[in-house]
């Protein structure tokens, strides 16, 4: 079996110790090529060429930003029987990929369970989602949360660590800096309904959103890696109503409730989407966009698609 272990140095907690351990557990079984990244991109270059090389297993070592690049590395010429299995090392601050597809959070126990798998060759095939031509893993978001991830990036290019302290207090500071009394966003779906004056678009494929600490955030329980897209968008910015909807996103059970949701309000200016499988975001004005935490600017349309099965990952 040919493995090829793409290391992000950089990452939050990764370490060196981290990356030998998993490197001397792999060696034993495996034909292994280690491979740092040097700088943004680098992890979809090397992915990229593993898959056309024919290498079987792809390990991000890293956080959600290198599984994400790794993602569209593997995934550079679509979806075909060639592409390798992914496995993941989480190495970052949060990890809500790894945490939502059920691998633990700590180094070394993921490191484990990742050779289990292989030995036993058991994967999970999960779906995925594209904004534009770029593949998310768990979430994308246009507006407010998108504009909280290019400040914590800005931030942390100027040496500021990436905590959830950091975080809570920069989107508590971006709230109060936009525009919340013209809404700029509308949705439109292939059967031709839509949702307009949205002040924010969360589009998730998984639960939960993100987590806070230990504490997962679900503002779409339903959204399931084996289902399409869900949409969470918002219909009043209003202080009040934000932060009562925060809570409720902390205070939501883990399982999903059953029946599909389709412009489901729930009160505070919610209203939640599930399971589409392309729709289009535009803005009346250019907005930031991130994907799966890494801002890409700012857009005035992004299309949304669902792909299932779109990629293996041993579990």
């Amino acid at each position: 079996m040919r493995v090829l272990v793409v290391s992000n140095p950089r990452a939050t907690v990764t370490t060196v110790r981290q990356r030998d351990v998993l490197v001397h557990a792999l060696a034993a079984d495996a034909k292994l090529e280690v491979a740092e990244t040097a700088n943004r991109g680098h992890a979809a270059a090397l992915a990229c060429r593993a898959m056309r090389d024919g290498v079987d297993v792809v390990v991000a070592l890293g956080g959600d930003g290198t599984v994400n690049e790794v993602v569209n590395g593997l995934l550079t010429d679509g979806v075909h029987d060639q592409v390798p299995a992914l496995g993941i090392v989480p190495g970052g601050s949060t990890n809500v990929f790894a945490r939502a597809l059920g691998l633990p959070n700590d180094a070394v126990e993921a490191t484990s369970m990742l050779l289990d798998a292989m030995e036993a060759r058991r994967v999970r095939w999960i779906g995925l989602g594209q904004a534009d031509e770029r593949w998310f893993l768990f979430a994308a978001g246009l507006g407010l949360d998108a504009a909280v991830v290019g400040a914590v990036e800005a931030q942390r290019r100027r040496g500021k660590k990436s905590t959830h302290a950091r975080y809570v207090r920069t989107t508590v500071t971006s709230f109060f800096e936009q525009d919340r009394r013209h809404p700029s966003i509308a949705a439109d779906f292939l059967d031709g309904s839509t949702m307009s004056e949205l002040y924010m678009a969360l589009v998730t494929n998984c639960d939960p959103w993100t987590f806070l600490g230990g504490r997962p955030l679900s503002p779409t329980p339903d959204a399931s890696f084996d289902s399409g897209l869900d949409l969470y968008a918002r219909t009043r910015m209003g202080a009040a109503g934000v932060l009562w909807s925060a809570a409720m996103m902390a205070a939501r059970p883990a399982e999903p409730s059953a029946g599909r949701r389709r412009f489901k309000l729930r009160g505070f200016g919610e209203s939640v989407t599930h399971d589409v499988s392309d729709f289009v975001l535009t803005a009346s004005r250019p907005l930031p966009l991130q994907v799966d935490g890494e801002a890409l600017g700012e857009r005035e349309a992004v299309r949304f698609r669902a792909t299932p099965r779109a990629i293996s990952v041993l579990i």
